[in-house]
């Protein structure tokens, strides 16, 4: 799924400009979804283009005026084909596993900041979801819920096996074998 499908999805819940997307994308989509502005606003202007959304200048005091978007009937056709694909992709791009793949060139200190650093960012992810849970759990479609406890699942996952697995990259004795 592109970033202009899931757009049209968000858009299925109200109005939104590019700002309240991008503030979605990170709150509810960030841990599997990542759009910044330089893929939104571009996103927009293709769908606003295809008359698939519709874009409201709002005017603001001492500010450029706001573009507010809202989904068209042919939008809301376009998303339920784009949702009808049987076997969506499940992709998984990491800078951490890339840098990973490369441990055994990293002083241990370096990974170990890595590492460090990785469980840092999953603690924040975790307690973004629970926050997320916290306030908003009840009010959520079921497939919302769905994906939060995925994402739940998915990053206990990665904690727990990076606290367990951590003296794979940083054993001394490990990575001079490794090393040769």
């Amino acid at each position: 799924m592109d970033v202009k499908t899931v757009c049209l999805g968000m858009l299925t819940d109200g109005e939104a400009s590019g700002y309240d997307l991008k503030k979605h994308f990170e709150s509810t989509f960030g841990h599997f979804f990542a759009a910044g502005y330089g893929s939104i606003y571009p996103a927009l202007s293709a769908l606003a283009d295809q008359g698939l959304v519709t874009c409201e200048h709002v005017s603001q005091e001492g500010k450029p005026d706001r573009k507010v978007y809202a989904i068209t009937d042919s939008g809301k056709e376009f998303l339920l084909e784009a949702l009808k694909d049987p076997a969506p992709c499940h992709k998984v791009r990491s800078d951490f596993l890339a840098t990973m793949c490369f441990a055994h060139l990293m002083p241990t200190e370096q990974i170990e900041t890595v590492l460090k650093s990785r469980l840092e960012d999953v603690d924040n992810w975790l307690k973004l979801i629970a926050k997320a849970e916290a306030c908003c759990y009840e009010q959520w479609p079921p497939g919302m819920k769905f994906v939060a406890g995925f994402g739940k699942a998915m990053t206990l996952a990665m904690k727990n096996y990076v606290e367990e697995n951590a003296h794979m990259v940083t054993d001394a004795g490990t990575r001079k074998a490794a090393n040769g």
